[in-house]
């Protein structure tokens, strides 16, 4: 197979961090992109350089002029988190739609030559919850809060813009990534942070919503399984294989970091998020169907990730 040339936005954020080493690690030329937001990790930026295969922009999405000829351009840049899309979600607009509109506007430009694959990184959210089942991929997108319906708008431009203008494109929705060096806003770093802080962990709704967690590692893989394969213009959720509520996922963290099971003492239930999905959960049979299945395990990782949250305090 050839060496591709393909773009990860979002390079130094932590799904795009991994992506952009995998392909690297594959042999592909990368240019990365990253505007260096709060959630941006710059200590990374030194272990992508280290590839002469690397190539680095300092740049919102939003004011990319062009694009270098290239394979395909990954987007993992996008405001992420729940909590912030509630309290104001004018950046989500600007980064999740806008920005994709962008990237879709410089990928058409390049149709009298060759388009580049659009691959973007969506999310499980964009079908809101489920109580019992799974979602496929062909399910409606009912998003319940600021967040993913961003998300699922950039979706819907994503396919307008096949249809119309033949773009090609693929769309994976993941479900919750964990690992060493998440931001601190995310469940599992979050927990440690307040620990370190010998703070009481603020969980919604008494910790009841159940999440199904997948390694960063395993998404990594699977974007270069659907690379290689060669398909396009499809859909593809990315599940984990391990689903557990909030509550449980805590509990696991206490223990590990305080040795401790009187978990009422390190815990704040009084916490309600508006809109909140009470579980979410995605069918990945048809990138399964490619070959593709979850290596890592949930709770040899998670002893991993909470000995490097004791021992790093992350801002």
């Amino acid at each position: 197979m050839s060496k591709k040339v393909v773009y990860v936005t979002g390079c130094l954020g932590f799904i795009g961090y991994h992506v952009s080493r995998a392909c690297l690690r594959e042999g592909w030329r990368v240019i990365g992109v990253d505007s260096m937001t709060y959630a941006a990790n710059e200590y990374l930026l030194p272990v992508l350089m280290e590839y002469d295969t690397f190539k680095f922009i300092r740049s919102d999405i939003n004011d990319l002029d062009f694009l270098h000829d290239c394979d395909y351009v990954i987007n993992t840049a996008a405001e992420t988190h729940v909590d912030n899309s509630i309290v104001s979600s004018q950046v989500f607009l600007n980064s999740n739609i806008n920005g994709v509109h962008h990237l879709l506007e410089l990928i058409h430009q390049k149709s009298k030559y060759t388009m580049p694959v659009f691959l973007h990184f969506s999310t499980d959210e964009v079908y809101g919850d489920i109580v019992e089942g799974s979602h496929k991929e062909t399910d409606l997108l009912k998003p319940s809060n600021p967040y993913s319906a961003t998300k699922a708008a950039a979706d819907m431009l994503i396919c307008a813009w096949a249809r119309t203008f033949n773009l090609p494109y693929i769309i994976v929705r993941p479900t919750n990534n964990y690992g060493v060096g998440q931001y601190v806003e995310k469940l599992i770093a979050k927990s440690c942070k307040f620990l370190s802080l010998e703070r009481k962990i603020p969980l919604h709704e008494n910790g009841s919503p159940r999440r199904t967690w997948l390694h960063v590692s395993d998404t990594a893989r699977a974007i270069i399984k659907i690379i290689e394969s060669g398909v396009v213009n499809e859909i593809y959720n990315i599940s984990g294989n391990y689903e557990d509520s909030n509550s449980n996922v805590v509990k696991k963290i206490i223990k590990l970091y305080n040795h401790s099971e009187e978990y009422d003492r390190y815990i704040d239930y009084n916490f309600t998020r508006i809109g909140q999905d009470v579980r979410y959960s995605i069918d990945d049979s048809k990138l399964k169907s490619l070959g593709w299945e979850t290596q890592a395990n949930f709770d040899e990782e998670l002893i991993t990730i909470v000995d490097y949250y004791k021992r790093n305090f992350i801002w």
